[in-house]
């Protein structure tokens, strides 16, 4: 069975969904396999309205703002990120911080997606602090957020991987991690339609088993291995490199161990969107989760010897 994947980025945080790429697990499933980037997080959505994806990748945030806004729905089913992605990095040492550090500050923030401007607005109220005092930079993507911050631009940067210990190797500070300071929530997921949820059943069921095939492996070998085994994904980023960013969203448990997107975590996340306000209403999580093949793949994978 072909199956062609759309995604918003190529990003390590996604690595389960390259080791099952190249560590066969899709190909165990009688898979196909082809992961296209769709040039931005609605167009993930698009690609699934349109047919040329069967599953997207992103967050389930963008479910849950079409859903809001009295659009169609589309269901996950497959947990792949259990953690924020994203670390904050000072230009200055800062043994002692805390979240006041932030207070009359410039923050420069990720703009590619709206959950983590969310989480971090979620963890600053969490600490009692009013997030208008804090002056955020949200029109910078990419390189051109790591320029401004190299150049002199603002105290603080949010970044991903590889760029965090990328700037670390070159003199920048952890402040620390959003991962750990959002605390456990369904980050990344793989949605589709809920006419093809009833329409090929196969297809979700070995694409299901084969993630959760990818995360038992992975929760099995250290970060070495698995930087070693996406390499021909990521030739791009030097080995060492790699296999730090791998470590450190392997030591703060960023990837889901199962495919299950539980209940608690789409609540906490539907809050965080709830208080930014993202979204206006709440909404149901059997509208938006499907635990379904999750179950199936649990079922049968157990039965394998």
């Amino acid at each position: 069975m072909r199956v062609t994947v759309a995604q918003p980025f190529r990003t390590l945080f996604y690595a389960p969904q390259y080791v099952a790429l190249h560590g066969g697990h899709f190909a165990a499933e009688g898979l196909e396999v082809q992961a296209v980037i769709a040039d931005g997080s609605t167009n993930t959505l698009r690609a699934l309205v349109e047919g040329t994806a069967q599953i997207s990748l992103g967050g389930l945030m963008r479910s849950l703002d079409v859903a809001d806004r009295g659009g169609r729905l589309f269901p996950h089913f497959a947990e792949m990120n259990s953690r924020n992605g994203f670390f904050l990095l000072s230009r200055t040492p800062r043994p002692d911080f805390t979240w006041r550090d932030l207070m009359g500050r410039t923050v420069i923030s990720f703009a590619g997606a709206p959950t983590p401007w969310q989480c971090m607005l979620t963890v600053l109220r969490r600490h009692g602090l009013d997030p208008a005092h804090v002056t955020f930079v949200r029109d910078l993507h990419g390189a051109a957020a790591v320029a401004a911050f190299r150049a002199g631009r603002g105290e603080f940067l949010e970044a991903g991987q590889p760029t965090t210990d990328e700037l670390l190797s070159s003199g920048a500070h952890l402040v620390t991690s959003m991962g750990e300071a959002t605390g456990p929530v369904p980050f990344s997921s793989y949605m589709t339609t809920p006419d093809r949820l009833q329409r090929e059943p196969e297809l979700l069921l070995h694409f299901t088993r084969a993630v959760f095939r990818a995360q038992r492996w992975m929760a099995g070998h250290d970060a070495a291995a698995i930087a070693d085994l996406i390499a021909p994904d990521f030739a791009d980023i030097p080995a060492e490199l790699r296999r730090r960013a791998v470590e450190r969203y392997l030591g703060q448990g960023t990837w889901a161990t199962d495919p299950l997107l539980r209940r608690p975590g789409f609540e906490y996340l539907q809050q965080i969107l709830l208080d930014g306000g993202f979204i206006k209403r709440r909404h149901r999580y059997e509208d938006l989760v499907d635990i379904g093949y999750v179950r199936q793949a649990a079922a049968t994978l157990k039965e394998e010897p």
